[in-house]
């Protein structure tokens, strides 16, 4: 096997397991803890430490640990957490949630350098286009890591599965859920009851053993990236530390970076509004806590599965048919949610909407990467800082409206960062197809930068 695919296996099949973890809890967290909204808070308050942590950490973090030690210590974040739902309070579970979501931000800009490396390393010895090599690594590391959403939440389904707590539903109860719901966040009712605390431990132990699985595979078998890089280009010498700080904040200087923004902004509202609104407006409220893990299995499969046929189709079709599909898919959804009214006789449209889900939020789990990585090759460290930065501030509103905003009010607002995402995208690739020859030299690259440094100074 070649030794590049090997390395890009071993990073999914560590985030595999951590996010089987981290993926089956945050599809919980609104359902499990409703009391007070603890829940939808944990998730917005991890969400806004990702955000604070994007602005400075990635780029330091893997200056000076590597993509590997990065990797390594951000996971410890997230096992912190899964240790903290043990003892689920607003003591334990706000810590645990700043914790991970600091983490969050350098483990993904890592894991995004890594792989683009990886696949550039390889197209150079291989003599192929590196976007391919990039889009095509990105493309099985999304199919192996959207499956984690199969097994984290087909577990918390079997595990809670011992004792339905599902009850007769009133009428007017129903007439709550979906877009109706403005209340559910604050009120608990008979969908929303919590399984037995046996159970619920039983869950978060299996929980915690596979993201400890995940150090350690990572620790063991992951070749450290700067070992990659001297292979293929020589040593360099390392960046004045300020440079590296300011390194997010400079490339915002690229006309192309502040057009993109909307990208992985809408990324995190329409993830957040999936798992926090979908599950519990939706699902938890027409069918029972039960059914969240089986509906977002069928949201992880079509994901997983999407994602891996997207990385190979986008040779042929190119990104903009890609991001198209999605945006449709996404349209479509929304206004179906918008007009539908849920009940317990509809078992199937609940999955049919996670699958359609799925398939469009493969589009951009793999594009946005890729065209980040394409975009900003030079600046990769912080290009997926910056990406980061935005996404989490897609989760942090996403979350943080959740308990006083009616569903319908969120669908609106998802529809419209939708259209606005979609324009500023289209006016990229018009200033890319009249710029064919980017990005410049790295030469040239440098000579540039430096002269900007030293006129900044």
């Amino acid at each position: 096997m070649d030794r590049s695919l090997r390395n890009v296996l071993v990073v999914s099949f560590g985030f595999l397991l951590l996010f089987t973890a981290y993926g089956g809890l945050q599809s919980l967290q609104s359902s499990l803890y409703s009391e007070e909204g603890l829940g939808v808070t944990a998730l917005s308050t991890l969400y806004g430490g990702m955000l604070l942590s994007s602005m400075f950490l990635p780029p330091l973090l893997i200056e000076r640990l590597g993509c590997k030690g990065t990797i390594i210590l951000s996971m410890c974040g997230y096992v912190a957490f899964s240790v903290g739902n043990f003892f689920a309070s607003w003591y334990t579970l706000i810590p645990t949630s700043i914790l991970l979501g600091l983490g969050a931000a350098p483990l993904w800009s890592a894991q995004s350098t890594y792989l683009t490396i990886m696949g550039n390393t390889h197209a150079k010895k291989a003599g192929k286009h590196g976007k391919d090599v990039v889009n095509q690594y990105f493309g099985i590391f999304f199919l192996i890591f959207q499956s984690s959403g199969v097994w984290g939440n087909l577990i918390s389904s079997l595990v809670f599965g011992q004792t339905p707590s599902q009850e007769a539903l009133p009428e007017e109860q129903l007439m709550s859920c979906g877009a109706s719901d403005c209340l559910m966040a604050t009120a608990t009712t008979n969908s929303t009851q919590r399984p037995s605390q046996q159970l619920v431990y039983t869950l978060l132990g299996i929980y915690t053993g596979s993201g400890v699985l995940a150090v350690l595979m990572i620790a063991a078998f992951l070749k450290p990236i700067r070992d990659v890089q001297r292979e293929s280009e020589g040593e360099k010498k390392s960046p004045p530390f300020w440079s590296t700080l300011l390194s997010t904040f400079k490339l915002y200087r690229d006309k192309r970076l502040c057009l993109l923004i909307l990208l992985p902004l809408y990324s995190g509202l329409q993830q957040g509004f999936l798992s926090s609104e979908y599950t519990r407006s939706y699902v938890t409220c027409a069918l029972g806590i039960q059914f969240v893990g089986y509906v977002m299995i069928c949201f992880s499969a079509t994901n997983a599965l999407c994602s891996v046929l997207y990385g190979k189709v986008s040779q042929y079709t190119g990104r903009v048919v890609l991001y198209v599909l999605g945006a449709v898919t996404h349209l479509s959804c929304m206004i179906a949610l918008l007009l539908w009214r849920p009940g317990a006789d509809q078992l199937a449209v609940f999955f049919v909407f996670s699958g359609l889900w799925g398939m469009a939020d493969a589009v951009w789990q793999t594009q946005n990467n890729a065209l980040y990585g394409v975009l900003f090759e030079k600046s990769k460290e912080a290009a997926f800082a910056n990406y980061r930065l935005w996404e989490a501030l897609g989760y942090v509103v996403a979350f943080g409206y959740s308990t006083f905003l009616c569903v319908r009010v969120k669908l609106y607002i998802l529809l419209g960062v939708l259209s606005l995402t979609m324009v500023a995208y289209g006016l990229v690739e018009c200033v890319e197809s009249k710029n064919p020859i980017r990005p410049p030299t790295p030469g040239q690259a440098n000579q540039a930068e430096d002269a900007e440094i030293q006129t900044k100074m």
